[in-house]
C-alpha cells in the first residue's frame, strides 16, 4: 500500500496513480500490481496465470490494455456500490465495517481498463468469477453489433417460447424489466437490446469461467433450463473457441 495513507486506506484512484509505474507485465496487454504481501508462485498461478491462459485467443482483439489491482480489501465510502467511481472506493488493509465491503470495481483510465479486486476475503473461485465478469463486460461493449446478431436471435427465440429464467441476477432483472414494459418482448427496442447485452455478458462470464475451472451451474427457480443454456454456450463457443487443450462441455474432456 502506498505510504502516507491514513489508517492504511486510500482511494482507489489515488492508489492506482501511485502504483501505475510499478505494475508487472504478464503479456502485451495485461499487467498487475499486488498490495500487501508479495504473491507466491501459487498465488500468481491462481489469481492471474491460470485465468488469463484460459481466455480464448479470439477475445484478445476486443480487450483493452488492462491493469489488475490486487488489494486486501475494498471499502465503499458512500454506502452504495461505488458506481464505477474509484474516487468513492477505498483500497484498505483492514476489513471494512459491515455492509461497506466491495468485491471488485472496474473503470477506464483513458483507453486502459483497470480492474481492482479484494482478495483477502474472497475464495479463488469467486475471484475468477469477478475477474471474468469485468472482462466479459468489456468484451461485450467492444463487440460489433453484427457479431452479436446470432445471440440476439437466440434471445428472441427464448422470448417467443416464453422461456423462463436467466444465467445471473443482472440479466434476470433486465429480463423482468423488458417483460413488464412491453407486450411484444421480441420487438426491436432499447429494452430488448439492453437485456440481450446483459444476458450476453452473464453467459460469457459463465463460459469463460467454465473454460478455466470445473464449475457447477446452480439450479433454481430463476435458472435458465439446461438445454437453452447449452445452446447459448455452444453459440459463444463458435464465436470464441477455447484455447487448444481446454474443454467447454463434459464430453470434450475425453477427447
Amino acid at each position: 500500500m502506498p505510504e502516507n495513507s491514513p489508517n492504511g486506506r486510500v482511494t482507489l484512484s489515488d492508489f492506482y496513480q501511485r502504483v501505475r509505474s510499478q505494475t508487472v507485465s504478464l503479456n502485451e496487454r495485461i499487467s498487475y500490481f499486488a498490495a500487501g504481501q508479495p504473491l507466491t508462485e501459487e498465488d500468481l498461478r491462481d489469481y492471474l496465470e491460470d485465468p488469463l491462459a484460459a481466455l480464448p485467443p479470439s477475445v484478445e482483439p476486443l480487450l483493452a490494455n488492462t491493469t489488475v489491482l490486487l488489494v486486501p480489501f475494498l471499502e465503499r465510502t458512500n454506502g452504495k456500490s461505488g458506481g464505477g467511481d474509484p474516487d468513492s472506493v477505498l483500497a484498505a488493509f483492514e476489513a471494512p465495517p459491515e455492509g461497506r465491503d466491495l468485491r471488485s470495481l472496474r473503470w477506464a483510465d483513458g483507453e486502459r481498463l483497470v480492474v481492482a479486486l479484494a482478495i483477502d476475503d474472497m475464495e479463488v473461485a469467486e475471484y475468477h468469477y469477478e475477474l471474468y465478469r469485468h472482462l466479459a463486460s468489456h468484451i461485450a461493449a467492444s463487440c460489433p453489433e453484427e457479431k452479436l446478431a446470432g445471440y440476439l436471435g437466440t434471445i428472441r427465440e427464448e422470448l417467443s417460447n416464453h422461456m423462463h429464467g436467466e444465467v445471473d441476477e443482472d440479466s434476470w432483472q433486465r429480463k423482468q424489466q423488458l417483460l413488464r414494459r412491453q407486450t411484444g418482448a421480441t420487438r426491436d427496442s432499447k429494452a430488448l437490446r439492453e437485456y440481450a447485452r446483459q444476458s450476453f455478458v452473464d453467459t460469457l462470464t459463465l463460459y469463460l469461467h467454465g473454460i478455466c475451472c470445473d464449475i457447477d451451474v446452480e439450479t433454481g427457480p430463476r435458472q435458465l433450463p439446461s438445454r437453452y443454456l447449452r445452446k447459448r454456450l455452444k453459440l459463444i463457443r463458435e464465436m470464441f473457441p477455447p484455447p487448444s487443450g481446454y474443454a467447454v462441455f463434459p464430453e470434450e474432456l475425453d477427447r
